[in-house]
């Protein structure tokens, strides 16, 4: 039998100063000022605390888009419908695209710095996984037939912090929500 190993108090104080570190960077400075220094600098922990835990740039902008998104996880796999298990899969569709539309409107920097960072890598991005998986098992459900993988990857190729940014203003602070719901729609539409 595994023991699940506990963290320590101080690494997981380290871990919160070095992703709140990033995250006021990101949001002060954009993406460009996020190096492992300026983070270790900002954070109080030595850059080795910050490459040991992180291994690089591209790796805590991973973490920091996993933190963001655990929630969404959470409430797609143990949730009450419709974003959790139980809905049909047209209205859980609609319900992840919104919970995941909020998460970029509220960190486009990130999702910026984190394209940037991994460019290739961003598949195999545990968060980038999960939620291809989550759509695809949706459109595929929605609307057997086409290549549900491929709509998943082009759904989630929107999600580009440029486009939010550019599309999220005062006084229409939801539009990309609605734009990426109604493509969404469109696609399960389609005859």
């Amino acid at each position: 039998m595994t023991e699940q190993r506990t963290e320590r108090a101080d690494a997981v104080r380290n871990r919160r100063a070095v992703l709140r570190a990033a995250e006021r960077l990101l949001t002060e400075h954009g993406g460009d000022q996020v190096s492992l220094d300026r983070v270790a600098a900002l954070a109080g922990v030595g850059k080795g605390t910050v490459f040991r835990r992180f291994g690089s740039r591209a790796g805590l902008l991973q973490a920091l888009l996993e933190e963001k998104a655990q929630e969404l996880r959470e409430a797609v796999v143990h949730g009450p419908p419709p974003l959790g298990p139980g809905a049909p899969a047209r209205e859980r569709l609609l319900a992840f695209l919104d919970g995941l539309a909020l998460i970029a409107e509220g960190n486009a920097t990130l999702l910026s710095a984190h394209g940037q960072a991994c460019a290739e890598d961003k598949y195999r991005d545990p968060s980038y996984l999960f939620w291809h998986g989550h759509l695809s098992g949706l459109i595929a459900e929605g609307r057997p037939g086409p290549d549900a993988g491929f709509l998943a990857h082009a759904l989630l190729a929107v999600f580009d912090g440029n486009l939010i940014r550019h599309l999220t203003s005062p006084d229409d602070p939801r539009r990309f929500t609605r734009s990426v719901q109604q493509m969404a729609m469109a696609l399960l539409d389609r005859d």
